[in-house]
């Protein structure tokens, strides 16, 4: 939805099954994605309300959301109106 994704499929194991990403290039064959940055962590949680959320370099990058409508991007949390915990930023 965000452009960063390229495909996916799922791969179906005797476990739990396996999710393939393939990920977006350039036409230089540059990845889209330059920075991954985890938030919250398992010993630190963040919550921020939707007016807190970080505009990640200024509205180009993306944050996810885990909320209580599901994962979401900075940008559909703003829309709903709904803040929750913050998992990481990609630019």
């Amino acid at each position: 939805q965000e452009g960063y994704i390229l495909d996916y499929d799922r791969i179906e194991d005797t476990k739990q099954g396996i999710i393939r990403i393939k990920l977006k290039y350039n036409q230089v064959g540059e990845s889209i994605i330059s920075d991954i940055k985890r938030l919250s962590k398992t010993g630190c949680r963040k919550y921020l309300s939707v007016d807190k959320l970080p505009r990640v370099m200024a509205g180009m990058g993306i944050a996810i959301v885990s909320t209580s409508k599901g994962v979401m991007s900075d940008k559909s949390c703003r829309e709903a109106n709904v803040g929750g915990e913050i998992l990481c930023t990609v630019n």
